[in-house]
């Protein structure tokens, strides 16, 4: 599944780029699915960045960069929190 969401990222964040409307509502309701679909599969943190719409995130994190920024949701540093906290 995440072959298919960062492949969706991708054509999303190229159509806002061109402000191409259709492609981005198109992608962001098949965004929002696969995130309801894969809720209790995908890493929490990859889930969070979908539902907050913060999509070049979630392509970060799916990229594995290791620089996410830090904002409201707090980046990578909460990834490593989350992954300790669900020992």
């Amino acid at each position: 599944m995440e072959i298919e969401i960062k492949a969706s990222l991708i054509t999303l964040l190229n159509a806002i780029k061109v402000s191409n409307a259709a492609v981005v509502a198109a992608e962001m309701a098949r965004l929002d699915d696969l995130a309801a679909r894969g809720r209790e599969t995908l890493h929490p943190q990859l889930v969070h960045f979908l539902e907050r719409r913060s999509y070049s995130k979630a392509a970060m994190y799916l990229g594995g960069e290791d620089n996410i920024p830090v904002g409201a949701c707090g980046g990578r540093a909460a990834r490593t929190v989350v992954a300790e906290g669900a020992k």
